[in-house]
């Protein structure tokens, strides 16, 4: 049987950007004032690395999550790492539809990443970047999008496993 599978991360050059000018702002007025902060007391200092030390670690997290997606004949399996920290299974039997269609990050789900949607019937999102998902019914009414950059691929394998989605 065809087994899907996709990696994707946040490696839009605009994101990278932003936290990198973002970077440099931080550090500047520590470089400006490093005589200053040299003498200060541990408590102040700290005070001043601060929201270094917190942009440095959101640049770390945003380079550490993946969206890996895998479809075998179990089933769709996701995981949004770090956040789940295993891949979730999503049985085909569970699933009463799936299908693959464009959809609108910021107005369906208000932006990228793990998301819940404010209005009723939307559901969880899983998303990167782009604007193509699977987009997934449940059975107990649940539904799930699953943003994908490998839109063909992924239409290919379903096609393989629609028989099993009673």
């Amino acid at each position: 049987m065809k087994v899907f599978k996709e990696v994707q991360k946040f490696t839009q050059p605009w994101i990278l950007i932003v936290l990198a000018i973002s970077l440099v702002i931080s550090v500047n007025p520590i470089i400006k004032n490093w005589n200053i902060i040299a003498n200060q007391s541990i408590l102040k200092s700290i005070s001043f690395f601060s929201g270094t030390i917190i942009i440095f670690l959101v640049i770390i997290f945003l380079l550490k999550i993946k969206l890996i997606t895998k479809i075998d004949e179990r089933g769709i399996h996701y995981q949004f790492f770090p956040i789940n920290l295993n891949l979730k299974c999503i049985s085909w039997e569970t699933i009463n539809s799936c299908s693959i269609r464009k959809y609108n990050a910021i107005t369906e789900y208000g932006g990228w990443g793990l998301r819940f949607s404010f209005r009723k019937n939307i559901g969880r999102a899983f998303t990167t970047k782009g604007a193509i998902g699977l987009q997934l019914v449940l059975k107990n009414g649940k539904r799930l999008l699953i943003g994908t950059q490998k839109r063909y691929e992924l239409e290919k394998t379903l096609l393989n496993y629609q028989y099993k989605i009673i």
